[in-house]
């Protein structure tokens, strides 16, 4: 297998070999034989209220464990199982000791909720030029407005900086490498994207050739370590996940090397359980890492019960209303809801005091978990 991959590596990106001490890549055998184990994963892409990025939800001075175990006690009232939180290899750079000790009061208090998290190492989405430290505020009514990618434009761009992001990924996988409470590595958000934002942001140049390159060894580095929780990045654009010559070089990486699949989808329906069952194809576990943005058609009560047929893991994006703001739509970029709420909430599953925001929702949730896992305990 791992001649196979080590093929697959040099046909998309030309990498160099794997290290000597990687694992393999793990069968369609051995990632089946995991996900059987699993229960149904149901959860959110989760930052915490009062946190407007990765920097303020991890750095010492603004980390609240207290606030984090009142939404994770609120997760797990409604059946939620599991949950996809970013970090940034800045607050590692700046502060590896203290992340990796948050890291662990975080996963104590997801634990105590019976709570397993996917972490996310690197992002392709929002701010190319990560700055640490005190965050500006939100911008008023506008989607996202504060989030940071990793590495940076600035990193992304110079090769003397991957062996600080060599580093990063050894140090923080490998310290959770055998961790039970961690259910899986997401090793980049959607690496071919340009970042978005409305034109807000300066492109960064020869990015998605970039990230091709470097995405390939960020795999490798995970694996190294002899994780026992599952690598994975998903698939996001495009309509023809199942045929290989139709992904370009970031998605043929990210086919080649994930242990287990995901995807991402805003949209009706139909569209999910084509692309879910595009990515089903390959034989793996199948994650859908990204879903649920109401105005764009995609909702709860249209994509869950598919996730649930097919046992497709499912982590809507946003949890509780707060200083991210994206109850607003992606169009609040060019014409900020500074005036007036969106005619409905585009993300974002709770108000800010812990009610739902629309409580057939919650209970719709609560209804499947239990069915497929059976009542919290």
């Amino acid at each position: 297998m791992k001649h196979l991959l080590l093929l697959a590596g040099a046909a998309f990106t030309g990498l160099a070999a794997l290290p000597a001490d990687a694992r393999d890549m793990w069968t369609k055998e051995q990632a089946n034989g995991w996900y059987a184990k699993q229960p149904w994963l149901v959860g959110a892409n989760y930052n915490n209220r009062s946190a407007i990025n990765q920097f303020e939800m991890w750095q010492a001075d603004s980390f609240n464990p207290k606030e984090i175990d009142q939404e994770l006690g609120w997760a797990a009232d409604m059946g939620m199982n599991t949950m996809r939180v970013y970090l940034h290899n800045m607050l590692w750079e700046e502060d590896a000791a203290g992340l990796k000790q948050r890291m662990e009061t975080f996963l104590q208090i997801a634990d105590k909720h019976k709570i397993k998290i996917m972490f996310v190492l690197f992002d392709s989405c929002w701010d190319p030029d990560p700055v640490s430290g005190p965050q500006r505020p939100p911008i008023p009514g506008v989607h996202n407005s504060g989030w940071m990618q990793a590495p940076g434009a600035a990193r992304l761009a110079d090769k003397s900086q991957y062996g600080k992001l060599e580093a990063y990924v050894k140090d923080i996988v490998g310290s959770f490498a055998k961790d039970q409470r961690i259910v899986a590595w997401d090793v980049w958000n959607e690496p071919n994207n340009q970042g978005g934002g409305g034109g807000a942001y300066k492109p960064t140049p020869n990015k998605v050739a970039l990230v091709a390159g470097l995405l390939g060894p960020v795999f490798e580095w995970a694996r190294s370590v002899d994780p026992t929780q599952p690598l994975t990045s998903g698939l996001w654009i495009g309509q023809n996940w199942d045929q290989q010559d139709k992904l370009d070089a970031v998605e043929k990486i990210q086919v080649a090397q994930s242990d287990v699949m995901s995807f991402h989808d805003y949209s009706w329906p139909e569209t999910f359980e084509k692309r879910a069952k595009q990515m089903m194809s390959y034989g793996r576990p199948v994650l859908a890492t990204e879903y649920m943005a109401r105005g764009n058609g995609s909702t709860f009560d249209g994509s869950l019960p598919i996730g649930k047929k097919y046992k497709i893991a499912m982590f809507n994006w946003g949890f509780v209303d707060g200083k991210s703001q994206t109850r607003m739509p992606w169009d609040s970029w060019k014409k900020p809801y500074t005036h007036e709420e969106p005619t409905i909430w585009f993300h974002d599953v709770l108000r800010a005091n812990g009610k739902p925001y629309r409580p057939a929702e919650v209970e719709m949730i609560k209804r499947l978990t239990t069915e497929a896992n059976g009542p919290r305990r």
